[in-house]
């Protein structure tokens, strides 16, 4: 395979195609954002919607992304490292046959008990019936989506570890283009943003699911009944999902405690934190997110195989390129929180303090960036190892970390503070995790040229600071906000000299990643 061949360069690749396709999605996420934010605004009913949401979204990360692919690619990896072509089949037409009928349980348990749920997850809603009672109602309508788009995430698992990224990649899109299009046509039939969007959910998780199933059978993986679940594969997948269940599961009980607490905080709070996670998760998705697709069946191959070298080359290329995408993503948001936010969401429903309270909430978010970044390339790593178990280990310790910072935090900076525990957990997590890798595989691992990587990051990145410092002093961009067009502008003119600044000083620190990211696109424009 051409990832043993070239590892570096297929990472890049694979990377790319799914970085590409995940842009196009975020674009639309933000557009998505805004005609929520327009409709909904930082209200009770906004609140209701993002928990009843959350939920199935919480599932989701456990059940389909999460665990069972995290569980799966790398036993299924194997079995196609080894030319069993036709065993790899029946293994993922009885895995997709054991997800369907789990999960269907799971969304009937789900419908029944989702005023136990809401209490649960929102207690403080109870204070508020009419809050309450339309999550509760919200909750039961979307919760069919964590079957959907369980079925979706082991397509997209099969598909990834076949070496096709594309069509999985471009999936999600589907979602926020049915969101979209439910909220713009159905909220003047319904006179109800939140109940037009919760069917937009359901849209788009059936758009996904139908979208996959053509690729899966033209790769000979057609989704067809097969109930071998005492299949050698099948229980391995099974045993590696327990840890990783709970792994998943100490990272979600950390959002949905901060949820928690803030449905105890003033109106608005729980809005507050997911628009700036949006903005967070902006840079993860487009790099981070797509660098720990890409990399998870690459690296299980090479454990399958035992190539360590084409490991450790990987493993290593993906810390430096997530170390040079990150770092100025990071100061980025931080120095342009307040412009984006205004320019993003200032409408309709969502006003200036909105605006105030969610890019506050951004700086908070991220200070811890590049952690958020890092565990997307280092926890699929163990899994690519079958190691589910540390993860979780170390999971818990960042859990209480969580927990402590969080009580500590709060009662001084409300929202903010929950906002600064996760940065700090997760910090805490991604190192904890870093040196058990690289005492796990000794001397088999060499993760080479990330401090260089740091060093020359952190300059261009300082550089690129200071010129966005200079443009805020210049006389046309020092006015107070104004329309979204004149803001657009500036801000526009703000990004595209911080990005410039940055890739010249790259180009003359003669930046390796920068070199293999030019040197790709060369080659992929000579092929065409």
């Amino acid at each position: 395979m051409a990832t043993q061949k070239n590892p570096g360069r297929n990472l890049i690749k694979n990377a790319g195609i799914i970085g590409a396709a995940t842009l196009l999605s975020r674009i639309l996420g933000f557009v998505r954002d805004m005609v929520t934010a327009n409709y909904l605004g930082t209200s009770i009913y906004a609140d209701a919607f993002f928990v009843a949401f959350r939920i199935p979204n919480l599932l989701r990360r456990l059940f389909g992304e999460g665990s069972l692919t995290a569980a799966f690619v790398p036993v299924f990896s194997t079995y196609l490292a080894a030319g069993k072509r036709l065993e790899a089949r029946d293994i993922a037409q009885t895995a997709m046959t054991l997800t369907a009928i789990c999960l269907t349980l799971v969304t009937i348990l789900g419908i029944i008990f989702s005023p136990l749920i809401i209490s649960f997850i929102a207690p403080g809603f109870t204070a508020t019936p009419e809050k309450y009672e339309l999550a509760v109602f919200l909750n039961r309508l979307m919760f069919p989506y964590i079957l959907l788009i369980s079925l979706v995430a082991l397509a997209m698992g099969i598909l990834n570890a076949d070496g096709h990224f594309l069509t999985p990649a471009i999936a999600p899109v589907l979602l926020n283009i049915c969101m979209i299009g439910a909220a713009l046509t159905l909220t003047p039939l319904l006179n109800d943003a939140s109940l037009a969007l919760a069917i937009g959910v359901l849209a788009g998780g059936l758009a996904q699911l139908l979208l996959q199933l053509p690729v899966l059978k033209k790769h000979g993986f057609p989704w067809r009944p097969r109930f071998q679940f005492k299949h050698p594969a099948i229980k391995r997948v099974i045993v590696l999902m327990g840890p990783s269940l709970i792994g998943l599961g100490i990272t979600q009980i950390t959002i949905f405690f901060n949820t928690l607490l803030a449905s105890y905080l003033v109106d608005g709070s729980i809005s507050y934190l997911y628009f700036a996670d949006r903005l967070i998760q902006f840079p993860l998705g487009i790099f981070a997110v797509a660098l720990g697709t890409a990399i998870l069946p690459a690296l299980s191959h090479a454990a399958a195989e035992k190539k360590w070298h084409d490991f450790s080359t990987t493993f290593s290329l993906a810390i430096r390129l997530l170390m040079f995408i990150t770092l100025p993503a990071m100061a980025g948001l931080i120095i342009l929180s307040k412009p984006v936010v205004f320019l993003l969401f200032e409408r309709g429903h969502f006003g200036a303090h909105s605006t105030d309270m969610v890019a506050q909430t951004i700086i908070a978010y991220a200070a811890g960036l590049w952690a958020y970044a890092a565990l997307r390339v280092i926890v699929p790593a163990f899994h690519s190892l079958q190691d589910t178990k540390t993860p979780v280990k170390v999971g818990a310790i960042a859990l209480l970390v969580n927990l402590v910072c969080a009580f500590s935090l709060m009662h001084l900076l409300q929202h903010l503070g929950l906002a600064l525990a996760t940065a700090i957990s997760s910090a805490v997590n991604c190192l904890l995790l870093l040196i058990l890798l690289k005492r796990r595989l000794g001397q088999e691992i060499k993760i080479e040229g990330c401090g260089r990587a740091f060093y020359q990051s952190l300059l261009a990145t300082t550089v690129m600071i200071l010129i966005i410092i200079g443009l805020n002093h210049l006389p046309l961009m020092t006015s107070g906000y104004q329309s979204h067009l004149h803001e657009s502008l500036r801000l526009a003119a703000k990004i595209f000299c911080g990005i410039a600044s940055y890739f010249l000083c790259a180009r003359l620190m003669k930046n390796p990643e920068l070199t293999q990211l030019q040197s790709l696109i060369t080659k992929r424009r000579k092929r065409k």
